[in-house]
């Protein structure tokens, strides 16, 4: 779909616009036509895009992983296995630094989060209109292929570790020493209801910060693709637009690695505070 054939409001919005299921207001259940009707269909609508890209790059990875580990050999590596351990290795290293405890399930979390965080950035890198217009010509009318610019999928893998950080927390502390935690710190026992208010704000805080950073980012980016892809116009304007394009691209990659390593190093920093007593520290 070329920026000639809209508006730029037009085109902007339609490569902003999810692919939308869920129930019209007459009561049927279907695709919505637009934005407006995306919209009021409500919470129970599914971004079938960015769900469908979601899993999908979450199965890639487990087949190249698991690819690697089936020709995994004591001699000689081969080039992906050599990729793999890499990576591997920096994420454990990297789990090790931060989180002190024993539990098994923690490095694997974290390598899982990196990956699968920077396959759905890595979606940012390819030509705006390339997917979504592919998409266009079979009959689907919308495509957004970022995953991590649609904010219920990094909200929704920040409630998962959110909800990982209280297991861990009340399995370590109990029931009554996680509340005592969010009650009787950081000032004297009297003043418990302000200690409950401080401590809720700060640990509601770390799935909103955890999800909206990752999304913020990677939302910005796009959009910088987008309008420049708006310059593909004219001879005049194609040149720099070209320029600006690959400039933005290079120095994005270095931002989807960034987000994605930081998502997983405060994953693995929150469960590692989850473990942490207030106790143990004075």
């Amino acid at each position: 779909m070329a920026s000639g054939e809209l508006t730029s409001k037009e085109y902007i919005g339609h490569h902003l616009t999810n692919l939308t299921y869920g129930r019209h207001p007459d009561g049927t259940w279907g695709f919505a036509a637009n934005a407006e009707e995306a919209a009021n269909m409500g919470f129970m609508a599914v971004h079938v895009d960015s769900m469908g890209w979601a899993v999908a790059l979450g199965v890639t990875f487990c087949a190249i992983f698991y690819a690697a580990a089936r020709r995994a050999t004591a001699g000689i590596p081969g080039g992906l296995q050599n990729f793999v351990e890499a990576i591997i290795d920096f994420i454990d290293d990297l789990v090790k630094d931060i989180f002190h405890h024993t539990n098994s399930m923690v490095a694997p979390l974290a390598l899982t989060i990196f990956v699968w965080v920077f396959l759905m950035n890595l979606m940012d890198l390819v030509p705006v209109d390339l997917l979504p217009h592919a998409a266009y010509l079979i009959g689907i009318p919308y495509m957004k292929v970022v995953p991590t610019t649609d904010p219920n999928v990094t909200m929704g893998m920040a409630l998962f570790v959110f909800a990982l950080v209280i297991f861990f927390s009340i399995k370590q502390k109990g029931v009554g020493g996680f509340v005592g935690e969010l009650a009787f710190q950081p000032f004297p026992k009297f003043l418990a209801p302000i200690n409950l208010l401080l401590e809720s704000v700060t640990l509601l805080s770390k799935p909103l910060s955890l999800g909206l950073r990752l999304f913020g980012n990677l939302y910005a980016g796009e959009m910088i693709f987008i309008l420049i892809a708006l310059m593909y116009v004219s001879w005049v304007t194609t040149p720099v637009a070209w320029a600006l394009q690959w400039g933005w691209a290079v120095f994005h990659v270095l931002i989807i690695t960034l987000q994605a390593f930081i998502f997983a190093v405060l994953t693995t920093v929150y469960i590692a505070q989850a473990y942490d007593s207030h106790s143990e520290e004075h």
